[in-house]
């Protein structure tokens, strides 16, 4: 069965805002992935799924291993709705996924996407074409970060992805001195790169580390999670180690919640690259959402700024005709003789802006400054 359309909701992982998944499944086999964890809760009966030629494509792999699966529409359990998993975790191209209802589409206000969560992208049996769609996609809503994630960071180069974007991030995955060797891939681009230590698993070598933080622009540390949280839980002089190291080669370092029971919440560090830490906006999306303050002049987000409305006859619909940012709205105020609203966004301004020249002194129903 087939049909149903995209939910849009903010990622539960730390370090990015949404993550896209046009592809699932994974042949990486590995102990500790929570993407096959979590895919037995919606895969609904496999035999069944399968059963159902006419509602997928079965292509060869690229590495020539066992076919691999193409949907072009999602098929649907019995009560109608749709499985996100209908192959288990079968390397599957969930090519509706792609077009004007996809992630980067419908997400209208730059943000930092995660591709391929439940798999990986640059898997050895994953097709060209479908990369190729992929970034497609990404060159046509260029406002997005994207950021990959691979065990298999060769194919980056081997591929050839697109190379000197800023809003193009690339990275691996180094649980322990055994992964280290994935990081030579990450020397090879002009790009921006990254390195996530998860699942730590053991003391990395100070060599090592450096061999990381020389590699990548960003570094994410993370410990297991899910069943296996207690098999090897790391020490905090194992995340110091490579804290050390980072800070040293001013590389920014994001500590996932996973750590907290092992540092404490004060010594936890989500730092972001610069890139990655503000939003952009379309060109249309930006004159939705900015305008000038009437007084200053100043340019700033209209949900930041006081609204300014007007009407002459009492029963009438007030009119919008402009915006004026909190510190030029409170001047006003006081120049005018007016008492200044008792709104939080307007205390909030004064003690962020003039709390070394200015005073409030609260009253019943205002709040009023002095010595302005």
């Amino acid at each position: 069965m087939r049909g149903g359309g995209l939910i849009l909701r903010k990622s539960k992982i730390e370090w990015c805002d949404y993550t896209w998944n046009p592809i699932t499944g994974c042949r990486h086999n590995c102990g500790y992935c929570y993407a096959r964890r979590m895919v037995g809760r919606f895969e609904g009966d496999i035999r069944l799924n399968k059963m159902a030629r006419e509602d997928y494509l079965l292509i060869p792999a690229a590495d020539g291993s066992e076919d691999i699966y193409v949907l072009d529409a999602p098929m649907l359990n019995e009560a109608g709705s749709p499985l996100l998993y209908p192959f288990g975790f079968e390397p599957t191209y969930h090519r509706y996924r792609m077009d004007e209802t996809s992630v980067p589409a419908k997400v209208k206000i730059g943000n930092n996407i995660f591709i391929g969560a439940m798999s990986d992208i640059f898997g050895d049996w994953v097709p060209h074409k479908w990369i190729d769609d992929i970034f497609s996609v990404c060159m046509k809503y260029p406002i997005h970060n994207y950021l990959f994630l691979t065990k298999n960071p060769e194919r980056y180069v081997d591929f050839g992805v697109p190379m000197g974007q800023a809003n193009l991030w690339y990275g691996t995955t180094v649980t322990g001195d055994g992964d280290i060797y994935r990081v030579a891939s990450l020397l090879m681009m002009n790009a921006k790169t990254f390195v996530s230590i998860e699942p730590l698993k053991e003391r990395i070598g100070k060599d090592n580390i450096e061999s990381i933080c020389g590699a990548a622009d960003w570094i994410i540390i993370g410990a297991e999670t899910g069943r296996n949280k207690y098999k090897v839980v790391p020490d905090a002089d194992w995340i110091e180690d490579i804290v050390v190291v980072a800070d040293r080669a001013g590389k920014p370092v994001f500590m996932k919640n996973s750590l907290i029971p092992i540092i404490g919440e004060d010594n936890m560090r989500r730092d972001f690259p610069e890139q990655l830490r503000y939003s952009r906006v379309s060109p249309k999306m930006e004159k939705k959402l900015y305008d000038f303050c009437a007084r200053c002049k100043g340019r700033e987000k209209k949900s930041d700024m006081i609204t300014l409305l007007a009407k002459s006859r009492r029963g009438e619909q007030p009119k919008q005709f402009g915006f004026m940012c909190p510190e030029c709205f409170m001047r006003f105020c006081v120049e005018m003789g007016l008492d200044i609203p008792r709104l939080k966004e307007l205390e909030d301004s004064f003690t962020e802006d003039l709390d070394d020249r200015e005073s409030i002194k609260r009253g019943n129903n205002a709040v009023k400054l002095e010595e302005i």
